[in-house]
Parts: C-alpha cells; structure tokens; sequence
C-alpha cells in the first residue's frame, strides 16, 4: 500500500512538471503573441521565431528549420497554412528523435505542440478538418506563387544579370527572390510528404506532377537555395553578387569551365551550370560533392585575384592570361616541387614550359581538392605531395586517353571514393597511434606523432609504400602489444645524458679550453716546443669526446631503428666506426709522439704526421663550417648536391632534414652573432686563466710533492699516486663555475649589447603620461617617415603655413592607425568608454587648416587659457606669448576658435549670418589695430561660455520642435551677451542701431529659423565641443587671429 502511494506521488510530481512547463511556455507564448498584435516579429518557442528554436540535431538532418521558417513568414498571411506546416515539423522531429534523446529536443518538442494548439483555437471555434489539409495548402502555393508573380521575377532578375551591372536594387531583388523560393520549396517538401508516393485522386497526382516538373526543369527554384561562400558558381545564374561581374571572376570561371582538350565526360552536363574540370576530377577520383563546390570557388578566387595583382587590361572576353596561371600553379605546387627535387624523383610533368595553360589549372585543382578532403593528413604535408605525385601520374594517362574513365587506385566494391580508399586507411593509424598516447602519460618513444608520419616522406623509401598505399606496410600497421612501427627518425627518452648530448658542441669546446688554459698555467706562459706538444693533447680529447657523443646517439636512438630512414643509420654506423677508428689512431699517434720526445736525436716523425692529420682534419672542418654558415657557401653548397660525392662527405658532417634546409643568416648577422659570442668566450677565458686556473698551480705542485701523507679516512687512490683526490677535490669546484660562470658573462654582456641597441633604437623613452604628452607631437611625423608607405603630396606652398601643412598632412597619415589601436584596447576592454573618447584622434581629413589632437592632451587646456586672459592685464601680444609656450594650450584655442566659427556660420542664416559675419569682421579688424582689449571685455569671457555650453548642449541630440525652440532661445541670449556685455560700447551701439537686425528682432525673426546641424562632420565638431566645454570660444578666436599676425 505505502509503495503504491509513494508510486502516485512520483507520478503526480512528474505530472506537475509537465503542467508547469506547458503553463510557463503558453506563458511565453501569449507574450509573444501580445508583442506580435502591437507590431512585433512572430514568435514561439521561448520568445524566438520558430525557426530560431530548431535543435542542431534535428536542424542538421531535416528542413525542419526551412518548414518553420516558412511557417513564420505567412503567419499573419494564412494562420491555417502555417498551423499545418508547424504540424508537418512536429510529425517529422517525432519520427527522427521520438524518444527526445537529443539535447534541445524535448523543449523543442513541448513548444511547438503548444503553438499548435494555440493555432488550432480558431476565433470561430470551428472544427479542423485535416483531410482538406492537401487541398488547402495546394490552393496557397498557387496563390501565393502568382501573388509573387515568380516567372516575372526570374526574367527581371536575369535581364539584370545580362545587362552587366551591378546595383542595390539588383541585390535586393535577389534577397525577395530567395526569400520567396524558400517559401516554395518548403510548401512542396509539405505537400510531397502529405501525399507520398501513392496517390489517390486526382489531386494528388495534379501535385506528384507539379513536384517533378519543379525538379526536372525549375533550376533556379533549387539553385537559389544552394549555399556558396563568396562567388554562386554552384547555382543558377538569376543569383545577384556582385563579386560574379568582376572580369576576372568571369575569365577564371570560364577558363575551369574550358575542357576542349580534356577526354569525354561519361555524364551529364549539371543542371545549373556548365560542366568544368571539377566535374572530371570527381568523376576520375571520387570526390566528395561539398568538396569539389568549396575548391572549384576556391580555385577561381585565386585565378582572379592573381589576374588583378597583373593590372593587365581586359577585353570585352575576359580571359586569364598565362601569367597568373603560372603564378598560381608555381605558388601553390611549390612545396611539391621542392620535394621531387629534395628526393632526386621528377615531377609529375615533363617540364612547366610543356604544361599548357589547362592542364596547370587541373593540377592546381587536383592539388587542392587532395588537400580539402585530408582531413587530419593535411597537416602532413609531404604525405600530401607524396598522394599528388601518384594522383597525378595516374590523372595524366586518364587525360590522353579519349574517354574519361575511373582511377583505379580509387575504385571500390561498386563506386569510386577517394576518401574510403586513400585517406581512410592513413588516418585510421593515425588515430589507433593517437589513443595509444594514453592522454599524454605515454612515452614520446610509445608512440608515433604527425612528425613521424610525415617524416617517414623525407626519404626515397616512402616510394616502396606503393600506390594505392599498400594495407599491410609498416608505415600503416596499428599499434598492437608486440607488434607495431616504431618512431621514424628521432625518439625521445627521458635522461641526464641529454644535458651532454643537447649541447655537446659546447661542453667539448669548455673542456678543451680548460685543458689548453691549465697547460699553459703549468708551464709558467712558456711557449717552446714541449709546451706545444703537451698542447696538441687536446686532439686525442677532442676525438674521444666526439665518440662519447656519438655512442650516446647510438643509445638514445633505441624505439626507432626499426622504421628509420637506412641514411640515418647508415650515418650512426659510419660514424661511430669512423670515430672508433679516428680516435683510436690519434690516440696512438700522440702516444708515439710523447715517447718520440723523450728519444734523444729523434726526427719527429710523428710529430710530423700527427700535425698534418690535426691540421688536415682542421681544414675539412673549418671548410664544411664555411659551406654551412656563410651564405654565399651556403648556395654554392646546395649545387654541389647533385653529386654523390659531396653529398656523401655533406652527410657525413651534418644529417640531411626537408625542412629548415634554406634557413641561414645572412653575413652582417652571422659577423654580429660571431663578434658577440668572442667577446664573451674572451672575457670567460681571460678570468678563468688569471683568476681560477693559475692561483691553483702552485698549490697543486705543493700538494704533488707531500710525501708521506696521512688521511684520517682510509685512501685507496692517493697513497702513491700524488694525492691524486686531494688534488680533484682541489680542481672540482674551480671546474664547476668554470663551466657554469658562461650563463654570467653571457647574461651581463647581453644586457650591456641589448642597452645599447634600445638607447639606439630610443625604446623606453616615454615612462610616464607627462612625457608621452611632451613626445606625441613628434610621433606622426615618425610614423609617416618610417612605417607608412604614403607620401606625401608635393606641392608648392607659402613658407607661413609649409611646417604646419605638413604635420596636417602627417596626421592624417598617424590617425587611422593611433585610433585602431585605441579600438583594440577597448574591445579587450582595457579602457572604458569615456578613456576612448579622449584618446581617439580626428581624422585631420576636413577644412580646417590646424592640426587636430587627441582630447587628453588639450582637455585642461582652455580653462587654463582662461585663467590666464582672466589675469591678464598687459597687452594681448604678452598674453598670446604667455599661452603659446604651452603647445597643447595654442592648439586648442585654434580649434575651438574655428570650430565655433564653423558652428555658427552654419546653424543662422538670413540676419543671423549677417550678424555672425560682421562680428568675425570686427573682431579680426581690432586684432589688426592692436585694440583687441579695448574691444571685448575679457571678464565676461565665464557668461560667454555658459551660454556656448548650453547651445552645444542642444546641437548634440536630435532635432525636435522643443529642442530647435530652445536652440533659438539660446542664440538670442547668446546675441545679448555677446552684444551688450562682452563687447565694447562703440561696438555696442553700431549692433543695436543696425536697422536690419532691428527689424528682425522687433519681428521676431532674428535666428527663428534653425538648420540644424545633420552633417557627420559637423556632429564630430559639435561632440568636440561639448567635450571642451567651449570654455572661452571668443578669446579663442582673437588669439589664434593674433597668431596669425604675430608671424
């Protein structure tokens, strides 16, 4: 009983769940309804479109989405019609999740039924009858398809098309038509379903018969819909872009679609195109049909944009001309051609002159619908060059053949799939190699990477993989327990032994200079023939450390021997015989030569011979080294490879790699890095020698001769031989830091050579935002003379104005680049709105003949302008000199002076202008006589700017009949100021006298007509000021006058 009634409880919450979402949804649903009566857009599942609400996993198999978008569009049109495409979507989302699996679904689900209930409440409360569904929407596609009158919409698009111009309304056109297509396409997806494939009356077959006629001959109904990235070459021609009259596009479309010399085509030619190379291609080797739409536009945009970077004109046929099909042919079959001659192997082709023009463009094509369909493999590039050099072999045959017909290494039980027969099995191991990783926990040595496939193509042998790629090769076994393909050149394990092996170069080079510096410090600096021959013990060291080297190359190459190129073994065997040989000999030669000097009357004949072995092997050294750092070597070098006999001794010294084989530095870098690296090694050594090395001789002479030494622990070394480990313990941590102290002088003199190049190249100047103001000015002029490649415009102009034309010209030049910048650091979000607005820069593209600057570096500026004409009782000469010193502070009297000027002559017309250009008159008049103080009343400069302030505060908002009134009263109280208490009383009595403006205001005329300011120029100008405050507008524009007569 208890387990049965906590049963219904379960139950009853479930059924409470349920009802409380179907009450939120009709909650929103009724919102959205509401919104969509007062004029909004249709909605339904959570406040979005229909459309908007399609699960990815059911939009991705299905139209469902194209059904309820359709569904959308005529809703306010026909609220039946849409009721039975909604329920066509829900019958469709059951059969494909009708358990609700899929993320999205069960809400999608549960929303859509509660608009189909909302839909089926007619206003009358009638029935639906489902069996007149068909019949219904039968009679609205008809509708609806001569309401839109779509065979008049096709011609008018295509008489555009052929008319060979481009417009808005051309594109819009476009968008109705697609819009409308859509609508059809998905009332037919309803109807065909709604009757299926066995129809009953005659009805149904009136509609089975209009479906196929749609599909036999209405191409642009389908082709409208074909998605395309940037050019439609995949639909019918009615589709308006512009990017599809561009010649060139034009030119590079015909020249795939040219397939005269090509073989048959087996097929038929496409509906909404003509048939092109890409056509064959998929044919021979079975591309995929989203690939071969995505590289036949990708193919064409490269031709085209290669004939445009020519500049070559176009006829009347366009066509593209050798040259850029060469030029995409070489770009793109670069890495390809690099290869075949790194592998000794030739190219696909006889010679590129032998190449006409069509075949490139089918390689070309053929190399990118090879890398489109990779997947993973494309980031094996010499896997891919090694799949196009087989493809394209087996392609040239095809094309001298008459008729095209299927590659073999791409046929399949029953069709042709280059995906399932050559990708497949390549990227198969490698993802078998990749689970074996073991989320990175594995050994580098457990598993094969991308750079042991790819690598496993840098050697000849990657030709005995076969083609197609043979199943059962090494190259792609899968992993197993006991069996699987080890690392192909390089295997990394994790030991101290690398801190030798990394940097062997060094530590031989540091040990045998230790040797050489302690020998010369035992023999006092002496340089005779014994201290010479004690010296020359360095090249017995330096061999026997080259085969310490070497072995270990031999140990850590273990995991990879197996699949290894045979040269990179070959190379390990013959250098360790080699150094096993070369060390043993010089061993026993300096062997021969130290009991050669102690035979008396001896005529160094060892010495002799081991000098010119030492020098000898020197001079093959020093002759290599020269061949593999200098560039000019460098060159020369790369030609000798060609024979064997270079190659060999090249090899030998230095492992052969694809990549990287053209990097080198060119002379004045190498020199540089040469001078750096003895500057270091000569202040190391010169320390070493005089204050590690030598203090230790005599202590360690000392030490050698104590006889009859007693340690207080028991010694098996040093008794008899010299104290042989008080002397180590001696020398071990003199040759520690001697090793070690390199990373010191190293460190202090890359910090010296790294000052030097930064006061050079004046980086951290700027520290501080003082100094940044101080230095901006200088910063256009920089940018525009070293890092823009405009010039500037030569032209004749006077002296006064050349210096400030100039740097206009330079900042204009700085602007768009100072204000992306400034863009970047707030989309990162590092300065706020308002921060933005002070650092950006004006485009300095307008009239005005000043500089414009930032906002931070003038925003105090005014006020301090003003401070200083409201102190100022000298004439206006000291005053313009007082403000000038501050440059900032001249700059921004100047643009507010013409700002405002700019404002007012613009805003006033009829008495308005009249009174605005004499008041410029009089001003510039006094300024020229010297009477500037006398004229105006610099006291009053405070009330002036109120009242600029609060007309510009206006300005910047929209025009309404309110605000344009409140304009008018603004200028008239700006009129009053200006006139009865800013100017002088002379001044005064001329305005208030003068019999035009007297009539205007006794009418009421005078600025009751307002043009508002709707230029974006003139917005920039008015935001300007109201960031400046318009703080002393009028003093502003006597002292930048002032200026003028100054120079």
């Amino acid at each position: 009983m208890a387990s049965s009634t906590s049963r219904r409880r379960r139950g009853g919450g479930l059924e409470r769940v349920a009802d409380n979402w179907e009450r939120l949804v009709r909650a929103a649903l009724k919102r959205d309804r509401d919104h969509l009566r007062v004029g909004g857009a249709p909605a339904a599942v959570g406040g979005q479109r229909l459309a908007d609400a399609v699960p990815a996993s059911l939009g991705r198999t299905t139209n469902i989405e194209q059904i309820l978008q359709a569904a959308d569009d005529i809703e306010v049109e026909d609220p039946n019609v849409a009721r039975i495409l909604c329920e066509q979507a829900y019958t469709m989302a059951q059969n494909l999740d009708p358990s609700s699996e899929g993320r999205g679904v069960l809400q999608f689900k549960t929303g859509l039924a509660s608009v189909i209930k909302q839909k089926l409440a007619k206003k009358d409360g009638a029935p639906i009858d489902r069996q007149n569904d068909v019949q219904v929407l039968w009679n609205f596609y008809l509708e609806y398809k001569s309401r839109c009158r779509v065979d008049d919409m096709q011609r008018e698009q295509e008489r555009l098309r052929e008319s060979g111009t481009f417009s808005t309304e051309m594109g819009n056109r476009a968008m109705k038509m697609k819009k409308v297509f859509a609508t059809l396409r998905a009332l037919l997806d309803v109807l065909e379903n709604l009757v299926g494939q066995s129809p009953t009356d005659r009805l149904h077959r009136q509609i089975l018969e209009e479906i196929k006629r749609i599909k036999r001959s209405d191409a642009a109904l389908r082709g409208e819909l074909m998605p395309y990235n940037i050019v439609p070459l995949d639909t019918s021609s009615s589709v308006a872009n512009i990017f599809g009259f561009f010649p060139e596009v034009i030119a590079a479309t015909a020249a795939i679609q040219n397939c005269e010399d090509l073989p048959r085509f087996p097929f038929d030619t496409p509906q909404l195109r003509q048939k092109d190379i890409f056509d064959l291609l998929q044919y021979v080797f079975g591309f995929q049909e989203d690939n071969i739409r995505n590289q036949r536009e990708n193919v064409v945009l490269m031709l085209a944009n290669a004939q445009s970077r020519l500049s070559l004109q176009i006829g009347s046929e366009p066509k593209i001309d050798e040259m850029a099909v060469t030029d995409v042919f070489c770009k793109v079959l670069d890495n390809y051609i690099k290869w075949c001659r790194y592998l000794g192997r030739r190219v696909a082709w006889t010679s590129l002159e032998a190449v006409n023009k069509n075949r490139k463009i089918i390689l070309v094509a053929l190399y990118f619908l090879i890398w489109g369909e990779a997947a993973n493999i494309r980031f094996l590039p010499e896997c891919i060059c090694y799949i196009f050099h087989n493809m394209a072999k087996e392609l040239d045959g095809i094309l001298d053949s008459s008729v095209a017909e299927t590659a073999k290494s791409c046929t399949t039980e029953g069709s042709t799939s280059f995906l399932e027969k050559i990708i497949t099995p390549i990227y198969d191991t490698m993802a078998a190699e990749a689970e074996n990783n073991k989320d990175g926990k594995a050994a580098h040595s457990a598993w094969r990477n991308y750079d042991d496939f790819n690598e496993y193509f840098w050697s000849r042998s990657c030709f005995e993989l076969g083609w197609p790629p043979a199943e059962g090769s090494k190259f792609l076994r899968k992993p197993a327990k006991r069996k699987r393909t080890g690392k192909t050149n390089f295997v990394e394990h994790r030991t101290f032994l690398h801190l030798y092996r990394s940097f062997h170069r060094l530590w031989i080079f540091l040990l045998l200079m230790f040797q050489l510096l302690a020998i010369i410090a035992f023999h006092h600096g002496k340089m005779d023939i014994d201290t010479i021959r004690i010296l020359l013990s360095a090249g017995p060291a330096f061999f026997v450390l080259n085969f310490i080297e070497c072995c270990l190359d031999v140990i850590l190459m273990f995991g990879a021997y197996k699949t290894a190129r045979g040269f990179a073994i070959s190379r390990l065997v013959i250098r360790f015989l080699w150094l096993t040989a070369v060390s043993t000999f010089v061993t026993y030669l300096y062997v021969k030569v130290l009991e050669e000097r102690d035979t008396r009357n001896s005529d160094s004949t060892y010495f002799r011979i081991y000098g010119l072995v030492l020098g000898g092997y020197a001079a093959v050294r020093i002759m290599f080294a020269l061949m593999a750092k200098i560039p000019a070597c460098h060159r020369l070098s790369s030609f000798s490879d060609r024979s064997q006999f270079f190659q060999f001794f090249k090899w030998i010294y230095q492992e052969r790699y694809y990549v990287g084989r053209g990097l080198y530095e060119s002379i004045s870098d190498y020199a540089r890095y040469v001078i750096f690296w003895v500057v270091i090694l000569a202040c190391k050594f010169t320390f070493a020698y005089f204050l590690q090395i030598r203090p230790l001789v005599e202590p360690t002479n000392i030490i050698v001769q104590l006889h009859d030494l007693k340690y207080s622990w028991h010694d098996l070394v040093s008794r008899g031989n010299k104290n042989a480990l008080t002397i180590l313990s001696l020398w071990a941590p003199v040759l520690a830091i001697y090793l070690m102290d390199i990373h010191i002088w190293y460190t202090l003199l890359s910090a010296l050579v790294g000052g030097v190049m930064g006061a050079r190249d004046r980086l951290g100047e700027i520290r501080s935002i003082e100094m940044l103001h101080k230095r901006f000015e200088s910063f256009p002029e920089a940018f525009a003379k070293n890092l823009s490649a405009s010039r500037i415009p030569s032209r004749r102009i006077d002296r006064v104005n050349e210096s400030e034309i100039t740097t206009k010209t330079y900042a204009s030049i700085f602007s768009p680049f100072w204000n992306e910048i400034i863009k970047s650091l707030r989309e990162e979000d590092y300065i706020s709105n308002r921060e933005m607005d002070l650092l950006m820069m004006p485009s300095n593209c307008g009239n005005l003949m000043l500089v414009q600057w930032p906002l931070f570096l003038l925003t105090s500026k005014i006020m301090l302008a003003n401070d200083y004409a409201s102190d100022c009782k000298d004439s206006q000469y000291e005053l313009w000199d007082r403000i000038s010193k501050d440059e900032y502070m001249a700059y921004a009297v100047k643009e507010c002076y013409y700002s405002t000027e700019k404002i007012l002559h613009s805003l006033v017309d009829a008495e308005g202008q009249h009174w605005v250009v004499r008041l410029f008159r009089d001003l510039n008049d006094s300024i020229a006589q010297g009477s500037l103080l006398v004229t105006i009343n610099l006291k009053k400069l405070q009330l002036v700017q109120s009242r600029l302030t609060g007309l510009t505060g206006l300005l910047i908002r929209d025009e309404t009949a309110g605000r344009a009134a409140g304009v008018t009263k603004a200028l008239l109280e700006l009129y009053e100021v200006v006139t009865h208490e800013f100017l002088s009383q002379n001044l005064r009595e001329q305005f208030d006298t003068w019999q035009l403006l007297l009539r205007a205001r006794n009418d009421g005329r005078l600025f009751s007509k307002i043009l508002w300011p709707k230029d974006p120029e003139m917005q920039k100008i008015l935001k300007l000021g109201e960031d400046y405050n318009f703080s002393l507008i009028l003093y502003s524009w006597t002292f930048h006058k002032q200026s003028l007569y100054l120079r």
